[in-house]
């Protein structure tokens, strides 16, 4: 799908954003609408679509007992301690992140059972682990 995509609404790209979320538009219309699919026995994916029964209603409010403080990430993807400003992501704007000291001036992030990195005060960075889904830190170590 993402080669049909990029043959057929991006050559050649739209003369600026608008056009080309225009193209993009138009091909996910036709794909989802009028092009039959194999693995679908033929079918369009708007013929097989049905939606959940189960609304989403987001995520539980986070707290962080077992943390320092809590942060909520800004819009533009920062968080603001001891006046300064963070950078995290803004993949996780208007969410609360826990916070603990591990070491002088250095402080682990946390997002939900997850710890994304640790904070270095001094040089104001976020240095993420390696693989934050992989193997828990305990915020105690």
């Amino acid at each position: 799908m993402h080669l049909t995509l990029k043959k057929e609404a991006t050559r050649p790209p739209g003369m600026n954003s608008l056009q080309q979320q225009a193209r993009f538009d138009d091909f996910v219309q036709e794909f989802n609408t009028e092009r039959p699919h194999e693995a679908l026995a033929m079918k369009c994916p708007a013929e097989i679509y049905s939606a959940s029964s189960r609304p989403y209603s987001g995520l539980p409010d986070l707290t962080y007992p077992l943390h320092d403080r809590d942060a909520l990430v800004t819009a533009c993807g920062r968080i603001c301690m001891h006046r300064k400003r963070l950078n995290i992501s803004t993949v996780l704007a208007g969410q609360r992140l826990g916070i603990k000291e591990v070491d002088d001036g250095i402080w682990i992030v946390s997002f939900m059972h997850y710890d994304l990195g640790f904070i270095d005060l001094e040089q104001k960075t976020l240095q993420p682990l390696d693989n934050p889904f992989g193997t828990r830190l305990s915020p105690m170590s």
